[in-house]
């Protein structure tokens, strides 16, 4: 029988600049290492692009002695090796195909780190990047030219990969490999913009017309993720309530004109969440299991966790933190709110590290209040497991959320969220109101204002409602209820993706 178009598999081509597991600084290589293996789960065929960083070579993951490409530069014609690496995590059964390239140019890339070292970002950043795009082009059109794998769709994520859509439209415009090609730009946190100075746009290896207001040209300086924006097909964010966010001048960076001429464009799909590696009955950092329809070992997971932290084993609420200690995160509110929370029957756990600050403030409480708080200035993945699980609460109060992870795993564990209503924050917990709860759709407490007295009214209600166990538990399984899966994620990709194939989601 023969397939339809809209049940063809795509030829789908991920580019960033970090996939779990084999290089990451942060939820974007999460958010790709997950969306490839779903893609090619869903029946596609997908590749994805990164650099030959030097912690992929000590991975010690299998290599392809792979191919020679003479790639483009501002510096002349760079011999670069492309290889294959095989890595369990990112491999699929069945199904579509997954493969994972890595781009070697060891001058660029082998160094401690990714885009910085001792906090300062490297120079040639714009050169790296530029370079990384240009291989990119190049290892489409080898694909094409000697494979026959013509890719559909280049899925390209933040500034480090923005120039791929760029370059589609421009350097590479009507190659025979690419004419069916079209470009989707995802915007993971539009803070990271990718600025250089004006007199390193030649790196990009563009006709200087393109270093105008209406292309890259931002004040005076380069702006790589703006040019991707005017440049790609689709744009997409992590969650529908930052789309809207970023056309406003609070959130958009000062790309919010750009983002609103193309509002036509450009959608907000959430996050998922690896439900195998997130699951309270399996969880293998955890004491007990437990799922929707047993509890039981929740309440033993929060006396362990009590045991683990040296808080006194209460039956009060207990309720945690997990973040980086910034003011983005909220962490001053939570400081701020303190007092009023000692003198109430409640426990409080902090975990992560972040501004000096920060963690000497938390720690001082620490230290006034012990066995009522608890704090720890360390990346500890089983202990977030740990907290997770054993927690009532989890208060997550950020100033914005492009989408967030945090609030996913508590519902999952059945720990509820309390969160500002910003960005993924508002479109993945449904606040409590008597209503909301009356028609189980509630899952969490939400507040609006970036203020210490709106999260202490919120604090103050969700501590009301817990004290009704019919009502807490109501609100406990209508969260774990929820489907968090990346698979809902992909599935939606993958509607947009086919759109902008079919020219329905026209420039």
């Amino acid at each position: 029988m023969d397939l339809t178009s809209d049940q063809l598999p795509l030829k789908i081509c991920m580019v960033a600049s970090e996939v779990v597991p084999l290089a990451k600084t942060g939820g974007l290589a999460d958010v790709v290492g997950a969306l490839a293996v779903e893609f090619a789960k869903l029946g596609h065929d997908v590749c994805v692009m990164l650099p030959a960083y030097r912690h992929v070579d000590e991975l010690g993951y299998q290599m392809t002695e792979g191919v020679r490409l003479a790639v483009p530069s501002a510096h002349g014609p760079i011999d670069t090796r492309v290889q294959e690496v095989f890595a369990p995590p990112l491999q699929v059964q069945g199904a579509g195909r997954l493969r994972v390239f890595v781009i070697r140019h060891d001058p660029y890339f082998s160094r401690s780190g990714l885009y910085q070292e001792a906090g300062r970002d490297y120079p040639d950043n714009l050169d790296r990047f530029a370079y990384f795009c240009r291989t990119v082009m190049e290892m489409v059109i080898h694909l094409g030219e000697h494979e026959g794998w013509q890719a559909d769709l280049l899925h390209v994520h933040d500034w480090q990969a923005a120039l791929c859509a760029v370059y589609l439209r421009t350097l590479y415009q009507g190659r025979p490999s690419l004419t069916r090609t079209r470009s989707v730009l995802t915007i993971h946190n539009l803070g990271y913009q990718g600025v250089f100075p004006a007199t390193q746009f030649s790196l990009t290896g563009l006709p200087l017309h393109l270093f105008t207001p209406a292309a890259l040209e931002f004040y005076g300086q380069v702006n790589v993720l703006k040019g991707g924006l005017i440049f790609a097909d689709l744009l997409t964010t992590v969650s529908p309530t930052y789309s809207q966010e970023i056309q406003s001048a609070e959130y958009g960076c000062g790309l919010e004109g750009v983002i609103t001429e193309r509002k036509g464009v450009l959608s907000g799909i959430v996050n998922g969440i690896d439900t195998e590696s997130w699951n309270p009955a399996t969880d293998p950092y955890l004491i007990a299991p437990y799922h929707i329809s047993d509890l039981a070992g929740k309440a033993r997971c929060k006396k362990a966790l009590q045991r683990e932290l040296g808080l006194r084993p209460l039956k009060c609420p207990l309720l945690g933190v997990i973040a980086r200690l910034t003011s983005q995160k909220g962490i001053d509110l939570v400081i701020d709110v303190l007092p009023e929370l000692m003198e109430l029957d409640v426990q409080v756990v902090i975990l992560g590290t972040g501004d000096p600050h920060y963690e000497q403030q938390v720690g001082e409480w620490a230290a006034r209040y012990p066995g009522k708080i608890a704090v720890r200035n360390v990346f500890d993945e089983g202990l977030a497991h740990r907290i997770e699980a054993g927690a009532d609460m989890f208060i997550m109060p950020s100033r914005y959320e492009p989408c967030g992870l945090s609030q996913l795993y508590s519902l999952r564990y059945g720990t509820v969220p309390i969160v500002r209503k910003t960005g993924g924050l508002a479109d993945t917990v449904v606040g409590y109101t008597p209503k909301a709860l009356k028609e189980s759709r509630a899952t969490g407490f939400s507040f609006t204002d970036s203020s210490s007295g709106s999260l202490l009214t919120c604090l103050l209600l969700a501590l009301s409602v817990y004290r009704n166990k019919a009502d807490w538990q109501r609100i406990v399984r209508t969260g774990m209820a929820q489907d968090l899966s990346w698979s809902r994620s992909a599935t939606t990709y993958v509607h947009l993706f086919r759109d902008v194939i079919s020219g329905a989601r026209d420039r």
